[in-house]
């Protein structure tokens, strides 16, 4: 299974944190500027690339009532889920959900006031290249709105990739993952942004989340992260299983419990970006 390769999403496990997975989504919505005026007899249009379940892209719904917003993913299990949020919009919009991947997707010929990808693009190999032709999809003074996780040096990351390059996995998994270069550094974001033409602002958080229950950080990774290893051990459960015990061995001692739960650090990158 090559690192591109698209792994297999479980919505309901990825939904198991939706609440700490929401908040960037809300902080980086509470950055994006009022969009221009929609043309005559034109509703406000918007796409959010890599919409996973659409438990968010409603949050699009409320803000701007009356736009016409598609939620595009590549995961037929995503895309059934979020199949649920689908409809007419309190303000007369309407929103909708489509198959396309993030690594191909091309807007052309339409165009749009607001394109959206939160937690989406660290999956998309040399994803850069493909923030010119959005920009030049979006009508003037549109913007462009981006989170991406930054925290691929993390243990839960690197105790992966090191568990995934031991000897017992290697030859399974040895290049199933991603690299920790799979998101760039915010100046890198920055100086295209600007070098588009556009205004924008570059941040990182970390957020400091407090979780619960029994092996709280492998519950989140296997939402998220652990999906390719998942993928590629699906058809050999036992393997799984002893990989799980490995895994989650690493990550109890990286980040204990404490007396109010695990605290799990998560760093973030945001980008927004409007058009002249």
């Amino acid at each position: 299974m090559p690192p591109t390769a698209s792994p297999t999403w479980d919505p309901d496990q990825y939904l198991r944190h939706s609440g700490h997975r929401a908040r960037p989504f809300r902080d980086l919505l509470a950055q994006v500027p009022a969009l221009p005026a929609a043309p005559d007899g034109h509703p406000t249009r918007i796409a959010d690339l890599g919409c996973g379940p659409g438990n968010v892209t409603v949050l699009l719904a409320e803000r701007w009532p009356g736009a016409h917003i598609t939620g595009f993913d590549n995961s037929p299990e995503m895309l059934r889920q979020a199949g649920a949020h689908a409809g007419p919009t309190a303000g007369g919009g309407r929103l909708e959900f489509a198959h396309a991947d993030a690594g191909t997707w091309a807007p052309a010929p339409e165009t749009y006031d607001l394109i959206l990808s939160n937690a989406t693009l660290q999956w998309v190999p040399g994803h850069a290249d493909r923030v010119p032709g959005w920009v030049a999809a979006l009508r003037p003074g549109g913007v462009l709105a981006v989170q991406m996780p930054a925290n691929f040096d993390a243990p839960s990351h690197t105790l992966m990739r090191e568990l995934c390059a031991s000897a017992r996995w290697r030859d399974r998994l040895g290049t199933v993952l991603r690299h920790a270069d799979a998101v760039l550094p915010p100046t890198a974001y920055l100086e295209q942004l600007t070098g588009l033409g556009c205004a924008a602002d570059v941040w990182e958080t970390t957020y400091q989340h407090l979780l619960t229950g029994d092996d709280p950080v492998l519950d989140w990774v296997k939402g998220t992260g652990l999906r390719p290893v998942l993928t590629a051990l699906a058809d050999d459960p036992e393997a799984r299983e002893e990989f799980l015990g490995e895994y989650g061995d690493l990550l109890r001692a990286a980040y204990p419990a404490g007396q109010h739960g695990t605290v799990f650090p998560f760093r973030r990158l945001f980008a927004v970006a409007r058009k002249p």
